[in-house]
């Protein structure tokens, strides 16, 4: 290597130094002001609510405030939007759910979130589940796919809207069992599906726990929960793999910042997020709403996220629902 190849080499490896030094000091000092957490629906939601335990958590252990945000409107796109185009240094970052993946794929929402957001830690999932009225004939859901075989276009089932994780749950699930000639009716809230079939309007609900009151009150039953291991709340239910169908749908949550938040940063986030919820309080919120801890670091999240954007966008394409 001649003397010119040499001091470009060593010039370049000092500035490599230089930068991750600079990077590792400001992970040391990080964060030095309040930290702005964006939650991108209306508050008083479960998501909501859990949100501001964690960032309560994050307080103690960062010695910053978190200061939670309400950016409510277009299914969460309003928040992550503005989430994108912070500076990312980490002192904005914010709450996403699987109905981001949907609007980007229905075309609802211009931000792809793989592809413009740093993923930092997954969190939780909502139990979602198939309900039904307390009297219903149905014990099962082999008992449901089946009547619905027999009586095309005779079921009804409610979601809190088109194009929900709930609705293409149930789309996956009637391909799963050899495609079921059941009806989607959607709503405007799981509340206002819950209430729809206490009343008869509709024979099913998928939904995450809106729905709980009815049942904990005895006026609707749980036929089986889309998710990996049955809730210990409703130990007696199965789950839909049990019933036959090998899917779940968990409709994680999680914590996101602006593409190019630095490694360190994020590591630092990750780590305090993850100690956040074996925090008492925050595993008290977990319990109260039927949350599941589904923790995984910023690798692994981006690995999952990728997984269920792809799956999201391939149920989104057979269902027609890109082009409407």
């Amino acid at each position: 290597m001649n003397t010119q190849k040499k001091v470009v080499t060593i010039l370049f490896l000092s500035f490599m130094l230089v930068l991750a030094f600079c990077s590792f000091s400001r992970a040391a000092d990080y964060p030095t002001k309040p930290i702005t957490f964006v939650i991108p629906y209306q508050a008083g939601g479960f998501t909501d609510i859990l949100s501001r335990a964690l960032a309560e958590s994050l307080k103690k252990q960062l010695g910053q405030p978190v200061i939670c945000e309400n950016r409510a409107g277009g299914g969460g796109a309003v928040g992550l939007s503005y989430i994108a185009t912070r500076q990312p240094d980490g002192y904005t970052i914010g709450l996403i759910t699987p109905g981001m993946y949907l609007a980007y794929h229905m075309k609802k929402s211009e931000l792809n979130p793989v592809k413009d957001l740093t993923f930092i830690s997954r969190i939780s999932g909502g139990m979602t589940a198939i309900v039904v009225r307390t009297d219903s004939s149905f014990k099962t859901v082999k008992d449901l796919i089946n009547y619905a075989k027999q009586n095309p276009g005779k079921i009804t089932y409610g979601t809190s809207g088109q194009g929900t994780i709930t609705h293409l749950a149930m789309e996956e699930l009637s391909s799963l069992a050899g495609g079921v000639p059941w009806k989607l009716v959607p709503y405007k809230s799981g509340s206002e599906a819950a209430t729809a079939l206490l009343g008869g309007h509709v024979d099913v609900v998928s939904d995450a726990p809106s729905w709980q009151p009815l049942v904990d009150a005895g006026k609707l039953r749980l036929l089986a929960v889309f998710m990996d291991k049955r809730s210990d709340r409703y130990p007696n239910v199965p789950t839909v793999k049990e019933s036959g169908y090998d899917m779940s749908v968990p409709g994680p949550n999680g914590v996101v910042g602006p593409k190019g938040i630095p490694k360190p940063l994020v590591q630092k986030l990750d780590g305090a997020y993850r100690k956040a919820l074996e925090d008492p309080e925050v595993k008290a919120v977990l319990k109260q709403y039927d949350l599941i801890n589904l923790y995984l670091n910023s690798d692994d999240y981006v690995k999952a996220a990728q997984e269920e954007f792809d799956w999201s966008g391939k149920l989104v394409r057979k269902l027609g629902l890109d082009k409407q």
